[in-house]
């Protein structure tokens, strides 16, 4: 019996001096709130700007509308709905700015590239003079899919 704890001290010794420690892989920095902080304005809550791309049975694109309104079935179309967005956000310095959201909402069969287009419209635009990228919008959501027709 006393042999075998022998090896099992020797094992045990053994895997803890040859055991080599490393960081953990990834960024778990995670910023909890300290409590409820008093604040002067009510909690607004913004709806979400609503973008809807429509397909063709073929999946190119058929239309972009923004809250109601149709921006086209063009490649200006997103240019058209950059600018509307633009508009909608207003100023650099609109205090709802970070608490914006806009939601897209596409066919099931529409080309991926014309869901990145609307994305690309919506976060914002380089300036061409200086080509720094100006933001709009941060927060970007997805609706289900809808298939066509529905």
């Amino acid at each position: 019996m006393a042999p075998m704890i022998d090896v099992v001290f020797q094992l045990l010794i053994f895997f803890m001096l040859t055991l080599k420690i490393i960081p953990l892989e990834g960024d778990f920095n995670i910023n909890m709130p300290l409590g409820q902080q008093a604040t002067d304005s009510p909690d607004i809550d913004i709806p979400p700007i609503k973008v809807r791309l429509t397909a063709n049975p073929d999946g190119t694109l058929a239309g972009v509308t923004m809250r109601q309104v149709s921006l086209g079935n063009d490649n200006l179309a997103f240019d058209r709905l950059n600018a509307e967005v633009g508009n909608l956000v207003g100023r650099r310095d609109n205090p709802f700015l970070d608490d914006l959201e806009v939601e897209i909402d596409a066919d099931y069969n529409l080309h991926y590239r014309h869901v990145i287009s609307a994305v690309s419209a919506c976060t914002g635009y380089v300036n061409p003079q200086n080509g720094n990228v100006i933001r709009y919008v941060e927060k970007v959501k997805f609706a289900p899919p809808r298939r066509p027709g529905t």
